[in-house]
C-alpha cells in the first residue's frame, strides 16, 4: 500500500474508533435518525428558500463557522462589511454577508437562558473572557468591552446591519440530544428549548452544509471562518 494511502487509512480508522468510543455506533445511528426526523419537522423548504432569497447586495460572501473560534466568524463578517465598502467603493447595502453556524459554532445563536440552563460553556469548552470560567452567557451577543476583539462585531449588531445568520438544525438536534443524555432529560424537550432560544433574526436551516450550498447558489463566495 502506498505510504500516503496507509496514513490516510490509519487516520480514518482512528477517527472511526474514537467516534465509536464516544457515542457508540448504535447510538450514533439512532441520533442520526432523530436528527433526520427533527429536520423534517422544524424546517420547511419554503422557509429555507425565502431566507436564501433574502440575501441582498451585489457582492456576496458566506462565512462557514463550524466552531465559535473566539468570535472570528463574526469579526470576519464585520471586516467584510468595513473593507468591502472601501474596496469596491460602494455603499454597505451593496454587500451581502451570510454566516452559517454549524457543528460547534451553533452556541453563537442561543440566548443567555439556553447558555445558563444547559451549561453550554462547559459542553462546548467556551471560556467567558470576563471570568475565565466556562461561559454561562452568550458574550457573542450584546457584547461588552473585553468580550470580543471587536465588540461591534457582536452577532446582534451584525444582524441589525443586514447580515444573515443561519443555524444548522441537524447540529442542534444531535448536540442537544447529547446534552439531554448528560442531564438525564428528554432529547426532544431540550431540542425544542434550544430552537426556542435562538436569538431574534437567526434562521434555522436544514443543515449547515445545505445552507452553505444554498448561499453559494445565490452568488455568495465561500470563506472558512473557523
Amino acid at each position: 500500500m502506498h505510504p500516503k494511502l496507509a496514513t490516510h487509512r490509519r487516520g480514518f480508522l482512528s477517527g472511526v474508533a474514537t467516534l465509536g468510543a464516544v457515542v457508540g455506533l448504535a447510538e450514533l445511528t439512532a441520533t442520526a435518525h432523530a436528527a433526520e426526523a427533527g429536520n423534517e419537522a422544524a424546517v420547511t423548504a419554503a422557509d429555507f428558500a425565502k431566507w436564501l432569497d433574502s440575501i441582498g447586495g451585489k457582492h456576496r460572501q458566506v462565512f462557514d463557522a463550524s466552531e465559535s473560534n473566539s468570535g472570528f466568524p463574526l469579526i470576519f463578517s464585520y471586516v467584510f462589511l468595513l473593507t468591502g465598502a472601501q474596496g469596491y467603493a460602494v455603499p454597505e447595502s451593496d454587500l451581502g454577508a451570510v454566516i452559517v453556524l454549524r457543528h460547534n459554532g451553533i452556541p453563537i445563536a442561543f440566548n443567555d437562558g439556553v447558555w445558563r440552563k444547559y451549561k453550554l460553556g462547559e459542553f462546548f469548552k467556551i471560556t467567558d473572557p470576563a471570568t475565565n470560567a466556562p461561559a454561562t452567557r452568550n458574550f457573542f451577543a450584546n457584547s461588552k468591552a473585553g468580550d470580543l476583539m471587536v465588540p461591534d462585531a457582536s452577532v446582534d449588531k451584525l444582524m441589525a446591519r443586514g447580515v444573515k445568520v443561519g443555524v444548522c438544525n441537524m447540529a442542534i438536534t444531535v448536540l442537544s440530544g447529547m446534552v439531554a443524555k448528560r442531564l438525564d432529560m428528554q432529547a426532544d424537550e431540550v431540542r425544542k428549548d434550544w430552537i426556542g432560544g435562538l436569538l431574534p433574526g437567526a434562521q434555522l436551516v436544514p443543515s449547515g452544509v445545505v445552507a452553505l450550498n444554498g448561499a453559494q447558489s445565490r452568488g455568495c463566495t465561500y470563506c472558512f471562518a473557523g
